[in-house]
């Protein structure tokens, strides 16, 4: 596991719990960008990407 996939797994991970909740285009859009650094990070580190519904263990 690379350091640097870690690195973007967690902050992907802590951009997409600061957005998810909101409700303007300009939120969903930082969501979804910090959904697309975590599954980076996870591809990066041999991991499958999570593709499940955000807030779900899926």
């Amino acid at each position: 596991m690379s350091i640097e996939g870690k690195i973007k797994e967690a902050a992907g991970y802590v951009k997409e719990e600061l957005h998810e909740n909101g409700d303007s285009p300009e939120a969903k859009r930082k969501a979804q960008e910090g959904r697309d650094l975590r599954n980076e990070g996870r591809i990066e580190d041999g991991k499958a990407p999570k593709l499940g519904t955000p807030g779900t263990e899926d």
